[in-house]
């Protein structure tokens, strides 16, 4: 392409992207009816049918929630599932060795017998959802409070659960839609038998590490391959030698057509939580209390780990899933609150509360149905503003602070269970009336004492392995520090009273003597205790303490400020019901809550700040560009390196001879949304969507239709990782590519040189 053609195809990515704006919606799938004529307009070719369908095989029967924490897409006749390297980094892991590192090196299954299977690893499809707001509304009223109101929701909900899930394994779940005004079913089926197929290293899958986390542009192969196994004759099952592949209701093949500005997507998947009707007051409450306190006990947290995991490969491996885990929402967070400053969110708030509130005054029957909304909110933030902090305190340092704090809880509640098991034997074997009551009594209670000892043994066996006990004293002594240090005393667990008293409130002190006396923090003092368990060790232990009160502190919340949460929920289900008859003609989307939705937009380029442009795609020259062997977030494999600059994309390219990499689009997504396919017209995977972009990190609370953007592998990308750096043919042959008019795929070998220029 020559310089003036390029020129020309900038000036009119520029024009198309200026009137593009975000589309805001996670839409039911069930309810698509009232978006379908817009999608239709903006080039869906798809009937509403083939969307989501009860009876019949449509695009929903290819999605999956993957492990109830990503989600995944079929990708094949053969069960192939397609995710986010990120959604797959703890399985990936969990196979991984120092001789044997899948993390680092990249992991390719030849064939199924190579394939790798994960203990806890589920999908569940979505057979169907049902709006059943009717029948629980019906048994509302305005007298109950909020406390009644919720257990008779529950009550309805397990009524409608077991209906839906008698005479069948399906399982099941009601879940309240716009803060508690509307009420959905939804059924799934859940499979357990998902194995490992294929990861690229994490040079690739985890390319730009933390630096380019949220940001773009964008050159990381966030991808990665599972395989879902049934049973022989297709139904769900636990793992077994026995099982086969699955073969799905409906696939989703892969286009290499490509994108291009202006053109349709949609995405289905399981985004987890958004919070698009929160007031102004817990806009300024996350701004100035609950984000900063989250960023700045995680700084330290990520500090100490990383110290660490410098220094160890073995400890850098077993500590890699939960640093990943930890780093995405600590810098989620600081990029959340600087957008809420910088899209001047708390202001927008302000003004939908002031347009309400003037709604509310016009009409009496309004005030005396919504006049305590904002009131009730207000009040609501003012109580917790005194707490917040201790909350995040409990949880961010303290029970999720060390492994030992979270581990000694867990271990002391499975040892009560065993302890009050032993205790209900002994006392039937002493009523039973002679020596066989006794001995069938024995076997009843033996059997569930060794279920539960069996469940203490795994839970120390998954703790131990690749534990650093240097690293976990020095987390558990810091974020004690930080603990003691910024919450009010009366926020205390007990335990730092005896610190205070005993240690002159050094828990660096106070660490040392417990991870020297405690038999909880080695595996060996853990084993001897079980020897010869006795409840009075236990109870006295200072790590089993600290486990315990903890656990009191975040459950006791709870019951302390029922009052202050009653009155945030009556309030934020009065704003949502408000909101939504002050403006019947829009059609308002619920928050996300882990269930399937849809999302549909374009492909678009946009203006981030002032004088800047972003252009809609990347390509591979740009992971030159930012390679550099001395930082270890931006490695590029010499294979890769040797690919892209032989121009060696084969059927990869694009028309340009580029191999695009990542592309943006408006959709609206969210956390959970990871792993979700990004789908053209047609109903063809066009992209696997991974994050989003910084400027709009507001957009869980405020939609900025500006700016937001869905960032996405291009399924090129992902092919030629596959196909070209792998050499996995067997999952080449496996996927069903297609283009618009099944012409000949050229290889980009094949190309005129000029075809493969790059303007600089």
């Amino acid at each position: 392409m020559t310089v003036m053609k390029k020129f020309f195809s900038l000036l009119l990515a520029v024009a198309l992207a200026l009137p593009a704006l975000a589309n805001e919606g996670m839409w039911l799938p069930l309810l698509l009816n009232r978006n379908y004529a817009e999608m239709k307009e903006m080039g869906l070719q798809l009937t509403p049918e083939q969307l989501y369908s009860v009876n019949n095989s449509s695009l929903k029967d290819a999605i999956v929630s993957f492990g109830g924490f990503c989600t995944g897409e079929i990708i094949s006749p053969n069960g192939l599932i397609l995710t986010n390297h990120h959604c797959g980094y703890s399985a990936i892991q969990s196979h991984s060795t120092v001789e044997n590192d899948y993390l680092t090196d990249g992991f390719w299954a030849r064939s199924y017998g190579e394939e790798k299977s994960n203990d806890g690893l589920f999908v569940r499809f979505l057979v169907r959802m049902e709006d059943v707001s009717e029948r629980v509304n019906t048994e509302l009223t305005p007298e109950m409070t909020e406390a009644e109101r919720d257990a008779k929701i529950a009550e309805i909900s397990k009524q409608i659960t077991e209906e839906a899930t008698d005479g069948n394994e399906y399982e099941a779940n009601v879940k309240s839609f716009y803060h508690g005004n509307e009420f959905y079913l939804f059924i799934y089926e859940r499979y357990n038998d998902v194995r490992l197929v294929g990861a690229p290293p994490s040079s690739v899958g985890k390319f730009g590490g933390d630096t380019d986390n949220w940001m773009w542009p964008r050159h990381t192969g966030d991808f990665s391959l599972f395989r879902v196994y049934t049973a022989p004759d297709g139904s769900p099952a636990d793992y077994s030698e026995e099982n086969i592949p699955m073969t799905p209701k409906h696939y989703l093949p892969v286009s290499l057509d490509g994108v291009k500005e202006g053109d349709f997507t949609m995405i289905f998947g399981y985004p987890g939580s958004t919070d698009r009707y929160l007031s102004s007051y817990g806009v300024k409450q996350a701004i100035d209390k609950y984000n900063p306190t989250v960023v700045k006990i995680r700084d330290r947290k990520l500090e100490i780990m990383k110290k660490y995991m410098d220094r160890d490969h073995a400890t850098r491996l077993a500590y890699a899933s939960k640093y990943a885990q930890t780093s995405n929402y600590w810098k989620y967070y600081i990029g959340q609150t600087e957008q809420l400053r910088n899209n001047n969110v708390w202001a927008k708030k302000k003004v939908i509360e002031e347009d309400f509130q003037k709604w509310v005054n016009a009409k009496p029957a309004r005030k005396d149905k919504y006049g305590e909304t904002l009131t009730l909110l207000e009040e609501a933030y003012q109580e917790s503003d005194n707490y917040v902090e201790g909350n995040v305190y409990v949880l961010e340092a303290g029970l999720l602070g060390s492994d030992l704090t979270l581990f000694a809880f867990r271990f002391e509640r499975m040892m009560q269970a065993a302890f009050a098991t032993r205790e209900e034997m002994e006392e039937k074997m002493d009523a039973a009336e002679d020596d066989e009551q006794r001995q069938l009594v024995k076997e009843e209670y033996e059997g569930k004492v060794n279920a539960i000892m069996a469940g203490i043994n795994e839970t120390v066996e998954e703790h131990f392995e690749g534990y650093n006990r240097q690293m976990d004293q020095e987390r558990f002594a810091a974020l004690f520090q930080m603990y003691y240090d910024n919450v009010p005393q009366n926020q205390w667990p007990e335990f730092f009273n005896i610190v205070k008293d005993k240690y002159d409130g050094d828990f660096y002190e106070f660490a040392e003597e417990v991870y020297e006396d405690s038999f909880l923090t080695s595996k060996e003092g853990v084993m001897e205790y079980l020897e010869k368990p006795k409840e009075k060790t236990l109870k006295k232990d200072y790590a089993a303490m600290a486990g315990r009160q903890l656990y009191v502190i975040y459950r006791s919340g709870a019951e302390a400020h029922a009052g202050t949460d009653a009155k945030m929920e009556r309030g934020y289900r009065l704003l949502t019901a408000g909101l939504r008859e002050m403006n019947p003609d829009q059609n308002y989307s619920p928050d996300a809550n882990s269930t399937m939705r849809m999302t549909y937009g374009t492909v678009g380029s946009y203006y981030p700040r002032d004088g800047v442009f972003y252009d809609y795609y990347t390509t591979a020259e740009g992971i030159l560009q930012k390679e550099d062997p001395d930082d270890m977030e931006f490695v590029v494999p010499d294979q890769m390196i040797n690919l892209i600059e032989q121009g060696d994309y084969g059927r990869y390219a694009n028309s340009e001879g580029e191999l695009p990499v990542c592309f943006i689009s408006n959709n609206d997504i969210t956390g959970g949304n990871s792993g979700s396919p990004v789908i053209n017209a047609k109903g063809e995977l066009i992209g696997c969507a991974f994050d989003g972009n910084w400027e709009a990190m507001s957009g869980d609370i405020f939609f900025e239709k500006k700016l937001q953007r869905t960032i996405s592998v291009d399924a090129r990308y992902i092919m030629f990782v596959i196909d070209k750096y792998a050499g996995a043919q067997n999952l080449v042959d496996e996927i069903k590519l297609v283009n618009s008019n099944n012409e000949p795929m050229v290889d980009s070998k094949d190309m005129p040189r000029e075809a493969k220029e790059v303007m600089n």
